[in-house]
């Protein structure tokens, strides 16, 4: 049954909690209940903090990860190797992989993996600057760090075949990564030690 709020701004802001992944309406219900205790200076900053979010945060023109401005704070590094690049689907990987503090080169967001099941193809995906970053020859290793499932793997291959006429060392995390697992969730001390034992990438596998 469904509940009945004795409000119509409660009620709204139940559904706008709701509306965000994981969580549901007994659970945006008690958050809007605390958040309701708050004074209205609190409220608005809270609120404030989201607006600003949407307002300020960029995406790196570089390698698409998060940012507050053009570059992020990994591409501007002038200690970072912009000879090593490597591969994510998404920042979460760039967090869970710089929690290990193993890697010292710069990231790729594709913003995605090849899933026909999903309508994602190659075109959907940030593939074409990734390869425009090949071009000036000073790229030495590519490192695919795609979730360990089939279409994390298909994407790896995709990305193989048109890299090769670049003639560059195209390396993947060793399974020490769970099949089926999303880099996202791995954690630090396997995530460090797969990306240390990353091997070459063979068609085959």
């Amino acid at each position: 049954m469904a509940m009945k709020i004795p409000s119509k701004y409660i009620d709204e802001a139940v559904d706008q909690l709701s509306s965000l992944p994981g969580i549901g309406k007994k659970t945006a219900l008690r958050l809007v209940l605390q958040l309701l205790n708050r004074s209205e200076s609190e409220i608005e900053r809270f609120s404030n903090a989201f607006v600003e979010m949407k307002k300020e945060v960029k995406k790196c023109k570089s390698c698409g990860n998060i940012s507050d401005s053009e570059l992020c704070s990994i591409c501007e590094n002038p200690g970072r190797d912009n000879s090593q690049i490597c591969v994510v689907e998404d920042i979460r990987d760039i967090m869970a992989l710089e929690s290990t503090n193993y890697f010292k080169g710069i990231y790729h967001v594709l913003g995605g993996i090849i899933s026909p099941m999903d309508g994602v193809g190659p075109s959907d995906l940030n593939i074409n600057t990734l390869l425009n970053k090949l071009e000036n020859g000073k790229v030495k290793e590519i490192i695919f760090a795609l979730s360990a499932n089939m279409e994390g793997d298909t994407t790896n291959f995709y990305l193989y075949k048109k890299m090769a006429p670049y003639n560059i060392e195209i390396t993947c995390l060793s399974r020490g990564v769970a099949i089926g697992t999303e880099l996202q969730y791995a954690d630090e001390l396997t995530l460090g030690r797969s990306l240390i034992n990353r091997q070459p990438f063979k068609l085959n596998e």
